[in-house]
């Protein structure tokens, strides 16, 4: 999304809110940040299935269809281009394993003035990750491709998330008011364009007595965890944890009154990503921010 930035800095200087959240995920002072010079517009953010010491980050609309590798430590890893994928807008990145197979799904879902008739997931296997002191470079393949449109007519949307479990995709739209909860099946069928399913509607507004700065209600990243017991979605605010609970389906569950962590202070945040162990959560800004901000349980 480049069409706006808020400055973040001001929630952490005397007008952050306290929500009682901090007890579930505390907000850690950022000691890292993304090394690599390409890495200019960071949309989406993934921790790898691979080895959760790595995260795979992509750029904004316009950039090369390139996945880029950042270490534990932000370091410039290298990067794999993807065969046959343009990046219109790429909005989210997601991690996942199917059938024992571990995958990332990229998300060109960026639509800022709801006028595109197709999007498309690109669902691209994990490329195997460099041994210690080399970098990653090559190509890949997706394995599979979703088109498909909202069946409410185009949307932007820069959330979206995978549920592995139940083999779904799950997509959350930025400014419809309010924010609408969709479906997708992670394998739909080979032939014509899918059609994601209105589920429910979310909320994402920041806690009372926060000056309503534009587009600061408006989901920008989401992620599942891999256990499937919480979803989290990031704003130009801060993070909102939803929790779900056994046979809940996700448009149930981002109905609730979501858990609102401490600010994240980032100036424009639109990437969020769970650990694969569930234990800390950490966002990337996609511009003027080079910062890997992180809360841990």
């Amino acid at each position: 999304m480049r069409a706006f930035m808020v400055m973040g800095g001001w929630l952490l200087l005397g007008l952050s809110v306290s929500t009682g959240a901090e007890g579930t995920f505390t907000r850690v002072d950022p000691k890292i940040s993304i090394a690599c010079p390409e890495v200019a517009e960071a949309s989406g953010l993934a921790v790898s299935s691979r080895d959760g010491g790595f995260l795979w980050v992509v750029n904004d609309s316009g950039a090369k269809a390139i996945l880029h590798l950042v270490g534990s430590d932000g370091a410039d890893r290298g990067k794999v281009t993807v065969e046959g994928a343009e990046n219109v807008d790429w909005e989210d990145l997601c991690s996942f394993q199917w059938k024992g197979t571990s995958y990332l799904l990229i998300a060109d879902t960026g639509d800022n003035s709801s006028s595109r008739e197709e999007c498309t997931l690109y669902i691209v296997e994990e490329p195997k990750l460099p041994s210690a002191g080399d970098r990653l470079a090559g190509t890949a393949k997706p394995s599979w491709v979703i088109r498909f449109r909202y069946e409410d007519g185009p949307r932007d949307c820069e959330s979206v998330a995978v549920d592995h479990v139940a083999g779904k995709v799950i997509l959350v739209s930025k400014r419809t008011k309010p924010p609408v909860v969709y479906e997708l099946p992670l394998k739909p069928g080979k032939d014509g364009i899918a059609t994601a399913k209105r589920i429910g509607v979310t909320s994402v507004e920041p806690p009372k007595g926060v000056p309503p700065l534009p587009y600061i209600a408006q989901p920008t990243g989401m992620d599942i965890s891999d256990d499937g017991t919480m979803g989290a979605i990031v704003s130009y605010y801060g993070v909102f944890l939803f929790e779900r609970k056994a046979k809940e389906g996700w448009g149930e569950v981002f109905a609730k009154a979501p858990v609102v962590l401490t600010p994240h202070g980032m100036s424009q945040a639109e990437s969020v990503a769970f650990a694969k162990d569930g234990k800390s959560i950490s966002i990337v800004s996609e511009r003027g921010d080079r910062r890997i901000i992180r809360y841990e349980r």
